[in-house]
């Protein structure tokens, strides 16, 4: 029997247009992506994905192959995707872990992705966060998922302005089992070895990211991570929190725009037959 596919929309654009597969954040599903769909289809063909144990996805995952659970098992459930919708190459965006499957799918397949937009990005934990994942990791046995996910979420995104970003993940999370919680919480102790290794090691793909101010717990270190890599630039959005994507969605749809434009493969081709 084949292997099932994550759940899936696409959406075409009339003319010839790059690709560009946008990825959620653990918890979350393709439904978060709302404010940025109708902006991307309009220049993009745009590919939406539930990781699996998200949103649609959280029925397959009794058919994916049994393993090692980790970033890269995840990562090649896309690459499973976009092999079967015979996608070579396409731009990537995404939102908190989501950035993670991006950054280890550039790492096993870079042929395949022609840019990177990273909002809210994770690249290191820091000691706060690390203590937390130790403190739910030993209550996540004892004490219900959405009580340890609420809290993650009011402690990632704890100002006023903050709460619809706080309360759409927080709806999206009632539709993971809590088995599959379970599996993602355990997924963070990769976070800071793997992201260690992608730090020291980069990759010639043009990459931004996209954060808010006020995303307390992982700013600093995007800020390192940007000016470590000479590929990379980092834009900073005023008074947003976390998922700048939902907090400040024209800010973000604009400067996200804007650089897949820049590297997009028809977008030259137009400017190069105009001059």
């Amino acid at each position: 029997m084949s292997q099932a596919l994550l759940h899936h929309k696409i959406y075409r654009h009339p003319e010839p247009r790059d690709w560009v597969v946008l990825v959620h954040g653990a918890g979350g599903s393709s439904n978060i992506w709302f404010r940025q769909l109708k902006a991307y289809r309009a220049q993009f063909n745009v590919l939406l994905l539930d990781l699996r144990g998200h949103g649609a996805s959280k029925e397959i995952v009794k058919h994916l192959i049994e393993g090692k659970y980790c970033f890269r098992s995840v990562t090649r459930d896309v690459l499973q995707l976009l092999d079967h919708l015979r996608i070579r190459h396409a731009h990537f965006v995404g939102i908190s872990l989501g950035t993670i499957v991006i950054r280890t799918l550039a790492e096993l397949e870079p042929h395949r992705v022609k840019t990177m937009v990273l909002g809210g990005a994770v690249t290191r934990l820091n000691r706060f966060s690390q203590v937390l994942v130790k403190v739910g990791n030993a209550l996540k046995n004892v004490v219900p998922y959405m009580w340890l996910y609420r809290l993650f979420a009011w402690i990632i995104m704890p100002k006023k302005a903050q709460a619809p970003s706080r309360h759409l993940f927080i709806r999206e999370a009632h539709r993971l089992c809590q088995k599959e919680f379970k599996r993602w919480f355990r997924l963070a102790a990769e976070v800071n070895p793997l992201m260690r290794y992608f730090k020291e090691k980069e990759l010639s793909i043009p990459t931004l990211y996209i954060m808010g101010d006020n995303d307390h717990m992982f700013l600093k270190p995007v800020k390192e991570m940007a000016h470590a890599h000479r590929h990379s630039n980092l834009a900073v959005i005023e008074d947003c929190g976390h998922v700048c994507n939902v907090e400040k969605a024209e800010d973000f749809n604009s400067l996200s725009l804007a650089f897949l434009t820049e590297h997009s493969e028809f977008s030259a081709l137009a400017t190069r037959r105009s001059a």
